[in-house]
């Protein structure tokens, strides 16, 4: 590496905005709070003696709860301040900070409660302001933050509150962080170089798309040298004694160390402790998904499956009437074998979206971009993704859920099966009409590898929060997704 290049990449000293961005930042977000949950509390006390007439007689005027307001607002401080969220995050989703605001004020409301039944009163508050205020302050407050936020992501794509990061690892993994990055803007990261060890090249791994500053064991150097925020291990090749050794060096210059973890050697799962005659064991495999957490899924399948096809019903016939008569000589409705749980096939329903004899002369082939055998409608139908919606009768009736790994046919279960280890644990779990990989914008032509990363996590990390969230998430997908075709 040239000395030019080498003084390309040292860190100037930190700007004067920089500095202040993130305190700043950190103060708004406590002016909101305490705002948000003093809005939330006069509010629902205006909309009590509003509303209700003997409370407009009975209740003392709102300046008199300014007591309970205090103690509220201290509690929900310190409860916001111990979980860790005056702490910019650049990585958290706005459906992540909802459920742990939910908490948090959950547990400051209980907190005050307990406060003021120990202290002397005079003024007992509703319970309609308690309730109220509580469900208020959650929604205010997430939605201050989510503007906050936002401003904060628009500051960063315009180069403020930068952090530089240093990748370890400059194969396939490193570059895929490096890619995600750059498409990543708002979270305001600089990827100032890699590490590696020598031989790279040799390898026959592709160049990497910034310069390679040194082996890992040079870590802390360069770091030092290139103020470095936060590094990101992306190596399979470490041992686990290189990786402690590698986050004790970064420990000490105090710098953020994240592991990419290979899904394929490693086990994505929360690690769990038993003992076996009272010597310690660690559970690195669990399965999330059985007893009462199956039971629990299939219930909610059952349930939003039933509603939405009762709801959708008029939209479902609408279509296929619309497809008949725009591709005439063909059935409205499509009938294909997939795979789904324990590698079982199943008959998976769509609005037929491509012509009659789509596959006549090719055999099983993917969708692709500009696909001439989609017909017009079907172009829309698969941009917006409603020819799914059938699939909600596969999840009433078992075969699929809400929520889960995409299902594949059988030809391509069969190569992918072959390329990718452990695609088929892919197969442990229901198929669903939506997964944690579509909502992440693995659809269509895309990596199978990266998508089945994304799976298998879902598979492992299974929980109902979860599946509301990739829920939630679907509807945000569906008009900005891009690999809907």
């Amino acid at each position: 590496m040239t000395s030019a290049l080498a003084r390309g990449l040292q860190p100037a000293a930190a700007s004067g905005r920089d500095r202040l961005v993130r305190p700043l930042y950190v103060a708004a977000l406590l002016a909101n709070d305490v705002l948000a949950t003093a809005v939330a509390f006069a509010a629902t006390y205006t909309l009590l003696v509003t509303t209700n007439e003997r409370a407009a007689l009975t209740q003392p005027p709102l300046v008199a709860y300014a007591g309970s307001l205090a103690v509220l607002v201290g509690a929900l401080i310190l409860t916001f301040a111990l979980s860790r969220l005056y702490i910019p995050r650049r990585d958290t989703s706005h459906l992540d900070a909802l459920g742990a605001i939910a908490r948090a004020v959950t547990i400051a409301n209980a907190v005050a409660l307990a406060v003021e039944g120990f202290a002397t009163r005079s003024v007992d508050v509703p319970r309609f302001v308690l309730v109220g205020c509580l469900v208020g302050s959650i929604a205010l407050i997430w939605l201050g933050r989510a503007l906050l936020h936002t401003g904060l992501a628009l500051l960063r794509r315009h180069g403020w509150d930068e952090a530089r990061v240093l990748i370890v690892g400059a194969g396939d993994q490193g570059q895929l962080l490096h890619d995600k990055i750059l498409a990543a803007p708002e979270l305001g990261y600089r990827v100032v170089g890699f590490l590696d060890e020598p031989g790279s090249a040799a390898r026959g791994e592709p160049a990497p798309p910034a310069p390679i500053l040194g082996r890992p064991a040079d870590v802390a150097r360069v770091v030092r040298e290139y103020g470095i925020g936060e590094v990101l291990v992306a190596l399979p090749s470490l041992s686990h004694q290189q990786i402690v050794e590698l986050a004790g060096l970064c420990a000490r210059e105090r710098v953020n160390v994240k592991v990419f973890p290979d899904v394929f050697q490693i086990m994505a799962n929360e690690v769990t402790t038993s003992e076996l005659g009272g010597l310690p064991l660690v559970r690195i495999r669990d399965v999330a998904l059985r007893g009462w957490n199956r039971a629990l899924k299939r219930a909610t399948d059952v349930t939003v499956s039933a509603v939405l096809l009762v709801l959708l019903a008029p939209w479902l016939l609408f279509l296929a009437l619309a497809v008949k008569l725009t591709s005439p000589g063909g059935p409205a409705f499509y009938v294909q074998e997939r795979l789904g749980l324990d590698g079982r096939p199943f008959q998976l329903l769509k609005l037929r979206s491509m012509r009659v004899d789509a596959e006549a002369g090719t055999g099983p082939v993917m969708a692709r971009p500009d696909d001439d055998r989609t017909t017009t409608l079907g172009k829309i139908m698969r941009r917006l993704s409603v020819d799914e919606l059938p699939q909600l009768i596969n999840v009433l009736m078992g075969e699929m859920s809400l929520v889960g790994p995409r299902p594949e046919r059988p030809h391509f279960v069969q190569q992918f099966a072959h390329a990718i280890p452990r695609y088929a644990d892919r197969h442990q779990e229901k198929a669903g009409m939506t997964g944690w990989a579509q909502v992440n914008g693995l659809r269509g032509q895309t990596s199978i590898e990266e998508r089945t990363r994304y799976d298998l996590f879902y598979v492992e990390h299974w929980s109902l929060l979860f599946d509301l969230k990739v829920l939630l998430k679907t509807l945000a997908a569906i008009v900005r997704d891009r690999n809907a075709y």
